[in-house]
């Protein structure tokens, strides 16, 4: 059972830095330093040390406050495209329940996909939302952004059975609506 509950971890986190990539890093980082509730193996295990818990605090807020802007935070996504599915794939294979129980090549796959797929629906959608509200709504957009990273990582961590069933549902509905708009183009 702590196998399963290592990757439901893991898929939420990285599910997570699809959407902000040092979020996520940074939770880890401060619930390794803080808590025996993760455990990083090596060589992840430099995620609790001062320097990069600073410099994750350092690049978290640039993020946070490009990301506010509309135009620069096309450009961010943009520079974005590389970050977050690696963070994606740190996270999914630094935990260390995972690690010893895939490969961690492949555990790096999953997290790599798993956060670049979040990405890309979050840039697919991000010039829409910018193009048909003059910018006005890209800060609460990505503020509620920012808080759904950071519950999904957290919920990650303490609940990750829950993130597991949440995934499944959000995966679902998804997949329902998509089915929906391909009868409704078959129908016309």
């Amino acid at each position: 059972m702590e196998g399963f509950l290592g990757i439901f971890t893991s898929f939420g986190l990285s599910t997570s830095a699809g959407l902000n990539a040092y979020l996520p890093l940074l939770i880890v980082a401060l619930v390794a330093r803080f808590t025996d509730w993760i455990q990083l193996n090596e060589p992840f295990g430099v995620m609790r040390s001062w320097w990069v818990i600073g410099v994750l605090t350092v690049l978290l807020t640039i993020e946070i406050l490009a990301d506010k802007i509309p135009v620069v935070d096309t450009i961010n996504d943009g520079v974005q495209t590389f970050v977050r599915p690696i963070a994606g794939a740190v996270l999914f294979a630094a935990n260390a329940n995972t690690i010893s129980d895939v490969h961690p090549v492949l555990a790096m796959i999953c997290g790599l996909i798993l956060a670049g797929t979040v990405h890309v629906a979050k840039t697919a959608v991000r010039p829409i939302v910018t193009a048909t509200t003059g910018g006005t709504v890209n800060p609460f957009l990505s503020a509620g952004e920012d808080v759904l990273s950071a519950l999904t990582a957290l919920l990650s961590i303490l609940l990750p059975v829950l993130v597991a069933i949440l995934l499944l549902i959000a995966v679902l509905i998804i997949g329902w609506w998509l089915w929906m708009r391909h009868q409704e183009r078959r129908a016309v």
